[in-house]
């Protein structure tokens, strides 16, 4: 008897793992397709970075701005400004109090496990990671935890939270090698919303200091 109820406890086991698997693999599929439809969005941030090694935690707000193919307008307002722009040909992360702008190849930005490749939609969950749905979402919302396939400094772990009727990532947390943490929220989401070319093209003003990407070890944009 003890073995027959095993075998059932089993059989129910993969039952539900497979029930699962199947309503991951279709939510993963609606919010790629959401992304791939849509033609913009826009929407507030609030961007918690945590310090692994000193506890300190720092949070940033401002709005940023989404156009297919995969341009970005990420504006930093508090506690300082700054602006990340990923455009057709190059990433400009640039810094007005210090008057300086770095420039970047929008593979190297886009091709790696950062905020940004969520963002753009570039994030292909079901290739990209094994995916299980975790319980603690709130009303509304789908919590998954995501673990990259294929490790990289930048990404061990990460937590995607989905609007269960938009199918748009609401919320990313991603914990580097370190355990670093960079959570992202975001509000007042708006699809299809008006954009303009000029807002994903960046020329540093004059008095700027430009770094390119061979001098960008210390400050590469999340």
């Amino acid at each position: 008897m003890i073995a027959r109820i095993t075998v059932l406890l089993a059989l129910l086991l993969l039952a539900a793992t497979g029930a699962q698997a199947a309503d991951i693999a279709a939510l993963t599929a609606k919010i790629q397709k959401q992304y791939q439809s849509m033609n913009s969005f826009s929407a507030d941030f609030s961007q918690r970075l945590q310090n692994a090694t000193s506890k300190e935690t720092e949070v940033r707000t401002g709005k940023l701005v989404f156009a297919q193919p995969a341009l970005i307008r990420w504006e930093t307002v508090v506690p300082e400004k700054e602006l990340l722009v990923v455009g057709k040909d190059a990433v400009w992360n640039a810094f007005p109090e210090e008057k300086s702008a770095y420039r970047y190849s929008v593979e190297e930005v886009l091709g790696s496990k950062t905020m940004l490749r969520f963002l753009s939609g570039k994030a292909r969950l079901s290739e990209d990671f094994h995916i299980q749905q975790e319980p603690d979402a709130t009303a509304g919302q789908v919590k998954l935890r995501l673990v990259p396939r294929e490790a990289e400094p930048g990404l061990v772990l990460a937590y995607a939270w989905v609007d269960e009727r938009t199918n748009m990532l609401t919320r990313i947390s991603i914990e580097d090698f370190y355990g670093n943490i960079n959570d992202l929220t975001l509000s007042n989401v708006t699809l299809n919303a008006k954009t303009s070319p000029e807002q994903f093209q960046y020329t540093p003003p004059a008095g700027y200091s430009i770094f390119d990407n061979e001098a960008l070890q210390g400050k590469k944009p999340q």
